[in-house]
């Protein structure tokens, strides 16, 4: 078995060794159940609570785990900065032609301008092409949708910061080449640049368009550069990519959530490490709402079969967990990937599902195909281990949590039009109907001084693991 295991891994190329890492130990609480009339489970290595999906630990924000290569800013440049009449010419023509990159010729107002340039160089001059170029940096690092079209999406774009409107507009007048200095915040992601090659051909105002449009868009919500390792999943296209020195080594299926309240949110979070062997603490709507708390309790024998067991608080609620096994909810793995709305990646016992061609199944969470092929390479990637110590702890069954020495970004995104895991530009269902507020908020005038943070609800999923 363990031979069948190394060989399901990409370990030739890699070239990648890190310290082994630490492997967590906790206490355990005390069980409810009675004594098993045979042999226990056996004792697993760690409290099971640490596996809840709630109250998670404060995590390292995602702009702390790209690489560190962060600027110190000692002077912000100006936001209006002077302009010769070539240079405003200059500008005239960029606006002209911005259409190329899915935005609107009209949202800069460009002949506006034109009035302003015929009067000669001023301050207001200055002040109007200065604005209209930041108009441009904005919207083609930040995303030209504001938040309200933006549903269940909360990721940060750390850009802003990265690519400061005043820097860029600095560069593009000392440089005089006003594109190229639009162009370096541009999404660097080849998907961008094969939708924007789609978009020449597509008829202006057509639904093709505006679908291309918005997924263009969707690149630029996201921080430009991904990092050089790095998972993402498109919701809407049930895959997953594992990334390693910008090319993609693995594709795996995915089950996400069904639309609604249990529909998989937008979001760019971190990956501490990979739990082996996972404990699913079973959500109180469960133990109590559902009755499976009385029902372990008054049930011993079917509690042990399942694999669950209970302890009890200091305010008297019954917490219920089920232990690793061939039996638990999560399979053989979970990411850990603390986050505010409890999603994560993880295996499931029920992987007969990945065959579906619809797999809207989940309760949020994302239920990942080949899943320990997945939690092994990581461990050997960025935490050191070998083929032969992941095997083992795999095998063991016993709660296994080893953490990264280099904390992994994951992405997990929304797109209706993308290349697909055979390199082919494919459109694919809106799962959730999200594309049409991306594409009402094209058809309305530009939103100035957008907020870079949403004030949508954060659904925290309770996910059921057990139900398809």
């Amino acid at each position: 078995m363990k031979a069948n295991m190394r060989k399901s891994l990409f370990l030739a190329g890699v070239g990648l060794v890190l310290p082994v890492a630490a492997l967590a130990q906790q206490a355990e609480p005390e069980n409810l159940l009675p004594p098993a009339p045979v042999e226990a489970l056996p004792t697993t290595s760690t409290a099971e609570a640490g596996d809840a999906d709630y109250d998670a630990p404060t995590q390292d924000s995602i702009e702390k785990a790209f690489d560190g290569t962060f600027e110190t800013v000692q002077q912000v440049d100006p936001v209006v900065q002077s302009w010769s009449i070539d240079q405003a010419n200059a500008l005239v023509s960029l606006i002209e032609g911005i259409d190329s990159e899915g935005l609107d010729p009209e949202d800069y107002d460009a002949v506006g301008l034109q009035g302003i340039i015929a009067q000669g160089a001023s301050a207001a001059l200055d002040a109007a092409a200065s604005e209209r170029f930041v108009w441009l940096v904005e919207d083609m690092r930040d995303g030209r949708t504001p938040m309200a079209g933006r549903k269940q999406w909360f990721v940060m774009d750390p850009d802003a910061d990265r690519y400061r409107s005043g820097k860029i507009l600095k560069t593009a007048l000392t440089s005089g080449d006003l594109g190229s200095a639009l162009d370096s915040v541009a999404p660097l992601h080849p998907d961008y640049a094969v939708l924007r090659e789609a978009l020449a051909g597509a008829t202006p105002g057509s639904s093709e368009f505006r679908q291309i449009q918005a997924n263009m868009d969707r690149w630029r919500w996201l921080p430009r550069d991904l990092g050089g390792q790095y998972l993402i999943t498109n919701v809407p296209e049930y895959q997953l990519r594992l990334t390693v020195n910008d090319k993609i080594v693995r594709t795996y299926r995915t089950i996400v959530g069904k639309p609604g309240r249990t529909a998989t949110p937008q979001l760019a979070e971190v990956v501490e490490g990979v739990i082996l062997n996972p404990t699913w603490t079973v959500p109180q709507s469960i133990v109590r709402g559902e009755g499976l708390g009385a029902r372990v309790l008054g049930n011993p024998g079917w509690a042990r079969a399942k694999g669950y067991k209970a302890t009890r608080g200091a305010n008297g609620w019954v917490t219920v967990v089920q232990q690793p096994g061939p039996t638990n909810s999560l399979g053989r793995m979970k990411l850990d990937m603390p986050n505010r709305h409890a999603i994560f990646l993880h295996d499931t016992p029920s992987r007969g599902l990945f065959k579906n061609a619809s797999r809207a199944l989940s309760h949020g969470c994302i239920r990942t195909e080949r899943a320990t092929e997945l939690a092994l390479t990581l461990a050997i990637l960025q935490a050191g281990l070998t083929a032969d110590e992941g095997v083992a702890k795999l095998t063991s069954g016993k709660y296994t949590r080893v953490r990264f020495e280099k904390k992994m970004p994951v992405y997990i995104t929304y797109f209706t039009m993308a290349t697909d895991i055979e390199g082919k530009l494919s459109t694919f269902r809106d799962l959730y109907g999200r594309d049409a507020a991306v594409i009402d908020a094209f058809a309305k005038p530009r939103v100035a001084n957008r907020s870079r943070v949403t004030n949508e609800q954060i659904i925290v999923i309770e996910d059921d693991p057990r139900t398809i």
